[in-house]
């Protein structure tokens, strides 16, 4: 059975950083790309940042130049390094794998900006 286990999130102030990791268990396809989406109250959940298998990466605009994405491959395990953050990235965010036959998403895990 597939299992994300997302870990990091929390309360942190304006310009701080924090980390989010997920790990990925259980058997898989070939994992094609793994990413975090972010879903705030009222909003629809939109793509953070994704990283493909051979480390291509995408961002949305909002986090371009404050947020990174990495991966170990090995470990299937996914990381989003985050920081100068802003009250505006307050969101649960969730970890997404891609698989060669479908798509997998953790529980997700909140963060919340604010001081």
């Amino acid at each position: 059975q597939v299992q994300l286990v997302e870990s990091g999130g929390g309360l942190v102030q304006p310009g701080g950083s924090l980390r989010l990791t997920c790990a990925a268990s259980g058997r898989f396809f070939r994992i094609v790309a793994m990413g975090w989406y972010r879903q705030a109250p009222g909003k629809q959940r939109e793509l953070v940042a994704r990283i493909t298998s051979d480390g291509n990466t995408n961002y949305a605009d909002s986090v371009k130049g404050r947020f990174t994405i990495s991966r170990n491959n090995a470990e299937r395990t996914v990381y989003l390094q985050m920081s100068s953050v802003q009250p505006e990235d307050t969101a649960s965010y969730f970890c997404n794998v891609v698989s060669s036959d479908r798509d997998y998403w953790g529980q997700g895990t909140q963060v919340t900006i604010s001081s």
